[in-house]
Protein backbone atom coordinates (compact mmCIF):
# COMPACT_ATOMS: atom_id res chain seq x y z
CA UNK A 1 0.00 0.00 0.00
CA UNK A 2 1.24 3.33 -0.95
CA UNK A 3 0.91 5.29 1.92
CA UNK A 4 1.95 8.78 0.15
CA UNK A 5 -1.24 8.44 -1.66
CA UNK A 6 -3.59 11.24 -1.11
CA UNK A 7 -5.42 11.09 -3.68
CA UNK A 8 -8.97 8.42 -3.05
CA UNK A 9 -8.81 9.69 0.78
CA UNK A 10 -10.41 11.90 2.59
CA UNK A 11 -8.11 13.85 5.40
CA UNK A 12 -8.41 14.14 9.28
CA UNK A 13 -8.65 18.32 8.84
CA UNK A 14 -11.13 18.00 5.81
CA UNK A 15 -14.08 17.17 8.76
CA UNK A 16 -15.80 20.02 9.93
CA UNK A 17 -15.61 21.59 13.21
CA UNK A 18 -18.61 23.89 14.89
CA UNK A 19 -17.76 27.54 14.15
CA UNK A 20 -17.00 28.29 18.03
CA UNK A 21 -14.06 26.05 17.68
CA UNK A 22 -12.63 27.09 14.25
CA UNK A 23 -12.46 30.75 16.03
CA UNK A 24 -10.88 28.94 18.79
CA UNK A 25 -7.86 27.66 16.62
CA UNK A 26 -7.82 30.73 14.75
CA UNK A 27 -7.02 32.68 17.87
CA UNK A 28 -4.63 29.81 18.77
CA UNK A 29 -2.23 30.65 15.66
CA UNK A 30 -2.85 34.15 16.46
CA UNK A 31 -2.00 34.20 19.78
CA UNK A 32 1.08 31.39 19.29
CA UNK A 33 3.82 31.59 22.02
CA UNK A 34 1.33 33.30 24.94
CA UNK A 35 -0.48 31.75 27.08
CA UNK A 36 -3.91 32.27 25.69
CA UNK A 37 -2.99 30.46 22.79
CA UNK A 38 -3.21 27.30 25.01
CA UNK A 39 -6.48 28.45 26.51
CA UNK A 40 -7.90 28.84 23.40
CA UNK A 41 -6.59 25.26 21.77
CA UNK A 42 -8.34 23.84 24.93
CA UNK A 43 -11.30 25.12 24.93
CA UNK A 44 -11.39 23.38 21.31
CA UNK A 45 -10.90 20.22 22.96
CA UNK A 46 -13.14 20.65 25.15
CA UNK A 47 -15.98 21.63 22.58
CA UNK A 48 -15.46 18.66 20.16
CA UNK A 49 -12.84 16.34 21.83
CA UNK A 50 -12.69 13.93 19.62
CA UNK A 51 -11.68 16.23 16.68
CA UNK A 52 -8.49 15.25 15.14
CA UNK A 53 -7.56 18.69 14.48
CA UNK A 54 -8.12 20.27 17.34
CA UNK A 55 -5.61 17.74 18.35
CA UNK A 56 -3.07 18.08 16.17
CA UNK A 57 -2.95 21.75 16.68
CA UNK A 58 -2.71 20.77 20.65
CA UNK A 59 0.49 18.54 19.94
CA UNK A 60 1.99 20.90 17.64
CA UNK A 61 1.48 23.44 20.66
CA UNK A 62 3.11 21.04 23.29
CA UNK A 63 5.71 20.07 20.71
CA UNK A 64 6.80 22.73 19.95
CA UNK A 65 6.63 24.34 22.99
CA UNK A 66 9.11 21.97 24.40
CA UNK A 67 6.36 20.32 26.52
CA UNK A 68 7.06 16.89 25.45
CA UNK A 69 5.25 15.11 27.96
CA UNK A 70 1.90 16.85 26.80
CA UNK A 71 2.81 16.26 23.52
CA UNK A 72 3.01 12.26 24.41
CA UNK A 73 -0.57 12.38 25.96
CA UNK A 74 -1.99 14.11 23.01
CA UNK A 75 0.01 11.88 20.47
CA UNK A 76 -1.58 8.63 22.26
CA UNK A 77 -4.79 10.45 22.44
CA UNK A 78 -5.35 10.82 18.72
CA UNK A 79 -4.01 7.20 18.05
CA UNK A 80 -7.00 5.95 20.61
CA UNK A 81 -9.40 8.04 18.99
CA UNK A 82 -8.26 7.05 14.68
CA UNK A 83 -7.56 3.32 16.04
CA UNK A 84 -10.67 2.87 17.66
CA UNK A 85 -12.49 4.40 14.67
CA UNK A 86 -10.57 2.28 12.16
CA UNK A 87 -11.03 -1.10 14.38
CA UNK A 88 -7.77 -1.48 15.74
CA UNK A 89 -5.35 -3.29 17.86
CA UNK A 90 -2.88 -1.65 19.93
CA UNK A 91 0.21 -0.54 18.07
CA UNK A 92 1.83 -3.77 19.51
CA UNK A 93 -0.41 -5.75 17.56
CA UNK A 94 -0.24 -3.77 14.51
CA UNK A 95 -0.34 -6.16 11.19
CA UNK A 96 -0.53 -6.25 7.69
CA UNK A 97 -4.18 -7.92 8.22
CA UNK A 98 -5.20 -5.48 10.68
CA UNK A 99 -3.93 -2.33 8.28
CA UNK A 100 -5.76 -3.66 5.37
CA UNK A 101 -8.91 -3.96 7.52
CA UNK A 102 -7.91 -0.38 8.53
CA UNK A 103 -7.45 1.07 5.00
CA UNK A 104 -10.67 -0.10 3.74
CA UNK A 105 -12.50 1.88 6.43
CA UNK A 106 -10.66 4.45 5.79
CA UNK A 107 -7.23 5.20 4.22
CA UNK A 108 -6.61 8.64 5.26
CA UNK A 109 -7.32 8.22 8.59
CA UNK A 110 -5.49 4.86 8.66
CA UNK A 111 -2.76 7.25 7.64
CA UNK A 112 -2.94 9.81 10.37
CA UNK A 113 -2.80 6.57 12.62
CA UNK A 114 0.45 5.97 11.39
CA UNK A 115 1.58 9.31 11.48
CA UNK A 116 0.71 9.79 15.35
CA UNK A 117 2.41 6.39 16.03
CA UNK A 118 5.43 7.82 14.73
CA UNK A 119 4.69 11.12 16.14
CA UNK A 120 4.35 9.56 19.80
CA UNK A 121 7.96 7.53 18.94
CA UNK A 122 9.91 11.00 18.08
CA UNK A 123 8.75 12.55 21.65
CA UNK A 124 9.92 9.41 22.95
CA UNK A 125 13.17 9.90 21.46
CA UNK A 126 13.29 13.38 22.83
CA UNK A 127 12.53 12.58 25.93
CA UNK A 128 15.41 9.86 26.17
CA UNK A 129 12.73 6.97 26.37
CA UNK A 130 14.65 5.31 23.44
CA UNK A 131 13.12 1.60 24.42
CA UNK A 132 9.41 2.34 24.21
CA UNK A 133 10.34 4.92 21.24
CA UNK A 134 12.38 1.84 19.35
CA UNK A 135 9.63 -0.63 20.03
CA UNK A 136 7.11 1.68 18.33
CA UNK A 137 9.49 2.35 15.41
CA UNK A 138 10.13 -1.62 15.02
CA UNK A 139 5.88 -1.93 14.68
CA UNK A 140 5.80 0.91 11.99
CA UNK A 141 8.67 -0.05 10.20
CA UNK A 142 7.67 -3.51 10.30
CA UNK A 143 4.14 -2.13 8.78
CA UNK A 144 5.99 0.19 6.46
CA UNK A 145 7.64 -2.33 3.64
CA UNK A 146 9.02 0.64 1.72
CA UNK A 147 10.02 2.96 4.78
CA UNK A 148 7.52 5.62 3.25
CA UNK A 149 7.08 6.69 6.44
CA UNK A 150 10.72 6.97 7.70
CA UNK A 151 10.63 4.53 10.60
CA UNK A 152 13.52 2.19 9.20
CA UNK A 153 15.48 5.97 8.93
CA UNK A 154 15.03 6.86 12.74
CA UNK A 155 15.84 3.05 13.93
CA UNK A 156 19.48 3.76 11.76
CA UNK A 157 19.93 6.99 13.89
CA UNK A 158 19.21 5.52 17.21
CA UNK A 159 21.49 2.80 16.36
CA UNK A 160 24.24 5.34 14.92
CA UNK A 161 24.35 7.09 18.12
CA UNK A 162 24.15 3.82 20.42
CA UNK A 163 26.50 2.55 18.54
CA UNK A 164 29.40 4.95 16.63
CA UNK A 165 31.79 3.37 14.68
CA UNK A 166 35.76 4.57 15.17
CA UNK A 167 35.26 7.19 12.09
CA UNK A 168 32.11 9.12 14.19
CA UNK A 169 34.37 9.23 17.06
CA UNK A 170 36.99 10.98 15.09
CA UNK A 171 35.36 13.40 13.98
CA UNK A 172 33.76 14.41 17.34
CA UNK A 173 36.96 14.81 18.82
CA UNK A 174 38.78 16.75 16.03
Amino acid sequence: MDLLDFSECKLYFEEDLPPEAEEMLAQASREYGQPDAEIALLRANLMVPDNLTVLVGLYRFYFYQHRLEEALRVAERAMYLSGRQLSLPDWESLDESSLAIAAAISFGLLRFYLLALKAASVVLLRLGRIEESRARLHVLAAVDSRDQLGASKLLEVIATFENPDESDLSLVAA
